[in-house]
């Protein structure tokens, strides 16, 4: 057995990972999520928020980070819909009002067309400057934003005559794949001014650099798709009922337990999860039999 794994054609160990990755997918697993600290307590923080609370999302990120933060882009916009909370999208990514389209019609659009569009939710679109957009918008937000995304001008949307800065807002949810995100919302938001509150959600690579601000300036964070997931898993215990899976007759469509069936849209992060964690653990196998290995040819050259 020690030969046969030293000699292994290292072509055998990729089609390994191929099918880790491959079965998963194809048989669409979904393994079981239990939300740790950092999922609960940001989706504590929306929770709490009272309907018609002003809440501001900021979708930093683009289609390359899409297949992490996507999922938990709509997870956010479905709790914020569940809670009638009054939705304020903007984005200091150029290519982020395409996020915000997406998470836009893929909730809002979809499963709550009651919501009115500058009364319940409204696409202030993207700003150029990065870092510097957040200095001016937490002190007077219309100094740059006079007109949303369409052209619109903000006197003429009724949700934000009582919008002055960043500052209104009972909270701000900020999906991050880099610079400017997160890092530069906490340090020229919340730092400079505590009432500001900030929950966020990003890269992995990024979650490590967005640690030593917890908890103080940052409450919650969700870490890449095993974040979307758990924040995904509470979001369906709540709520997940809601807006079923439905037939032509509009019939909610039930599973063999009796069970509204859930619309795959609300269950991404998870569904991703099953792929990533097929892998891992091929991952975690290979390195304790490359291990053995190592350590077995120096007690075999020591002898």
């Amino acid at each position: 057995m020690y030969e046969f794994f030293k000699n292994l054609d290292r072509r055998w160990v990729f089609l390994l990972m191929l099918l880790a990755v491959a079965v998963p997918i194809l048989l669409e697993a979904k393994f079981p999520e239990k939300a740790t600290g950092l999922a609960t307590a940001v989706f504590t923080e929306v929770e709490n928020l009272e309907a018609g609370a002003p809440v501001l999302l900021a979708f930093d990120f683009d289609p390359a980070s899409e297949g992490e933060l996507g999922p938990m882009a709509t997870a956010f916009v479905r709790h914020c819909c569940e809670k009638k909370l009054r939705m304020y999208f903007l984005t200091l990514w150029p290519v982020g009002p395409r996020m915000v389209e997406d998470a836009v019609a893929r909730v809002i659009k979809a499963d709550f067309p009651e919501l009115k569009y500058g009364d319940d939710w409204v696409n202030l679109g993207y700003k150029s400057g990065y870092e510097g957009v957040i200095k001016v918008i937490v002190t007077d937000l219309k100094q740059l934003y006079t007109t949303d995304h369409f052209g619109t001008s903000i006197g003429n949307i009724p949700m934000m005559e009582h919008i002055q800065s960043v500052q209104d807002f009972d909270l701000v949810i900020n999906v991050s794949a880099g610079y400017a995100g997160t890092k530069e919302w906490v340090q020229y938001a919340s730092t400079p001014f505590p009432n500001i509150r900030i929950v966020a959600g990003c890269t992995g690579v990024q979650a490590p650099l967005l640690y030593p601000y917890i908890p103080s300036q940052l409450p919650g964070l969700l870490g890449a798709i095993k974040g979307a997931a758990e924040y995904e898993k509470l979001v369906l215990d709540k709520y997940g009922a809601n807006h079923p899976v439905r037939d032509a007759d509009g019939n909610p469509v039930l599973d063999e337990d009796g069970n509204p069936v859930i619309p795959g849209k609300y269950l991404e992060g998870i569904r991703r999860m099953g792929p990533q964690m097929v892998a891992h653990i091929l991952m975690i196998m290979l390195i304790i039999v490359g291990n053995v290995i190592y350590f077995v040819e120096r007690s075999r050259e020591g002898r």
